[in-house]
């Protein structure tokens, strides 16, 4: 990886599009979520908002890492999109308050639903990827 002002910059740009765009999802999912509601249709997790967004946020990005990891030519796209937008667009610290904030059992199921889904988008951007990099 590249360890230069170049590459720390690629990192930040990347974190800051990836923060932005992990806020939209937040703000996308609660505006759908509250007009499913509204509608007349149980939100998912035991009526409330909470975590979905997150879940939506890292699903996604966990198959655009399996795909970069077995696409990406090059160590700055890695850098940029991995590294960078990728990592502050998923969130493992958010995942855990949206579960704790659940409480039991619906923030058991959230961690459970988390983690397969996330497991299998990864997987399968791995396998639409087509390479293994290992």
């Amino acid at each position: 990886m590249e360890r230069t002002p170049y590459g720390f910059l690629l990192v930040a740009l990347g974190g800051f599009l990836g923060a932005v765009a992990r806020h939209a999802v937040d703000v996308g999912v609660g505006r759908a979520l509250a007009a499913a509601s509204s509608g007349g249709a149980s939100a998912v997790f035991g009526g409330a908002p909470t975590g979905v967004g997150t879940l939506v946020a890292n699903v996604a990005g966990s198959f655009a890492l399996g795909l970069l990891l077995t696409r990406a030519s090059s160590d700055r796209i890695r850098l940029f999109v991995g590294t960078g937008a990728l990592s502050s667009f998923t969130t493992y610290s958010t995942f855990v308050a949206d579960a704790v904030a659940l409480g039991t059992p619906a923030g058991a199921w959230y961690v459970a639903v988390s983690y397969l889904t996330g497991f299998a988008a990864a997987a399968l951007g791995l396998a639409l990827g087509g390479r293994d990099r290992r």
